[in-house]
C-alpha cells in the first residue's frame, strides 16, 4: 500500500468523522441551553469539532511515513 493511498484513507476516514459529528443526533447532544466562556454550547461545539477536523486533516497531509 503506497504512502499516497494511505493519506487518501485516512482523508476518507475524517470525512467520515466529520459527517458524524455534524450530523443531527450529535448535535442534538450541544442543542442545550448554556455557554461554554459566555459563546452558546452549540456554537463553541461546531467551532471545536471544525477547527480538530482541520487540525487533523493537516497532521494527515504534512504526516510522512
Amino acid at each position: 500500500m503506497g504512502d499516497g493511498e494511505r493519506k487518501g484513507q485516512r482523508m476518507v476516514a475524517l470525512c467520515m468523522l466529520g459527517l458524524v459529528l455534524f450530523n443531527f443526533p450529535v448535535l442534538a447532544l450541544f442543542n442545550v441551553p448554556g455557554t461554554l466562556l459566555g459563546v452558546p454550547l452549540l456554537y463553541a461545539y461546531i467551532f471545536l469539532a471544525w477547527a480538530l477536523l482541520i487540525a487533523l486533516m493537516a497532521w494527515v497531509v504534512e504526516r510522512r511515513e
